[in-house]
């Protein structure tokens, strides 16, 4: 290494891992003035996941968000050129940081913004029509295979925070207590706008196999389950639809 190369390594180490500067790499002065940046540097990461996660520190409150923002930052540095994707451990480090949560519902609310995030940046593609739905033979259904969109989640939740969410999102000052629910979530893109629903036991099964990469006619058998062998093909065609006509489901 060149000695710029060594002296930008210096500087850098001592700007990430907020640990003093190497002796004699600063003047006397250097160091306070030094410190100004590195203390900028955390701040700056501090906005970037506030901005990638808007109503958690709503909720936890600064002096609790910051705390928790300052050892995900020593625990997990940025490593991309791009803050937009600073936190994407977050969700991860709470769960295994309990103590710096003071409420389980807040680990799942991280997971559902982080999910909207994903869902607004999610790759774009060509979607299904009801059109090319219906121009596929009644025979050939059962074969049937659909492609959900990339930016398709599914969340399975032990709280239920859309509501405290919402509320949030749109400026009440009574926010509900988050309720203990073991549901699951369903976040996607339409158009330019993240949305998200909480699926009833019926649209977790259809979603689950979707997922899964099931067959329409197998995704009736599972319905089948739930709501009877003569409602499943409807009850099927019903959630399709439904999925079409939000923008979930890909061009085949």
């Amino acid at each position: 290494m060149t000695q710029l190369h060594i002296l930008q390594s210096q500087i850098q180490g001592a700007l990430l891992q907020d640990q003093p500067a190497v002796a004699g790499l600063l003047a006397a002065n250097g160091e306070a003035q030094f410190g100004v940046y590195r203390n900028a540097y955390r701040a700056r990461l501090r906005a970037a996941l506030r901005d990638n996660f808007e109503v958690l520190p709503l909720v936890m409150g600064d002096e609790a968000f910051d705390a928790l923002a300052n050892a995900y930052i020593d625990a997990h540095p940025s490593r991309h050129y791009s803050l937009r994707w600073f936190g994407h451990h977050l969700c991860a480090f709470m769960a295994a940081n309990e103590a710096l949560v003071d409420h389980p519902a807040m680990l799942d609310l991280a997971r559902m913004e982080w999910a909207l995030r994903q869902a607004f940046d999610a790759a774009p593609a060509a979607l299904l029509t009801p059109v090319e739905l219906a121009a596929v033979p009644a025979e050939d259904w059962a074969e049937l295979r659909f492609t959900l969109h990339p930016a398709v989640q599914l969340l399975d939740l032990q709280w239920a925070v859309g509501p405290v969410w919402h509320a949030l999102k749109s400026g009440q000052e009574e926010v509900p207590p988050p309720q203990a629910l073991d549901h699951s979530m369903l976040v996607w893109r339409q158009g330019m706008n993240t949305k998200w629903k909480s699926l009833t036991p019926t649209e977790i099964v259809f979603m689950q196999g979707l997922i899964a990469g099931q067959r329409f006619g197998a995704l009736c058998q599972a319905l089948a389950q739930r709501v009877g062998e003569d409602a499943a093909a409807p009850t099927a065609v019903s959630l399709l639809s439904e999925l079409l006509g939000t923008g979930a489901i890909c061009s085949r």
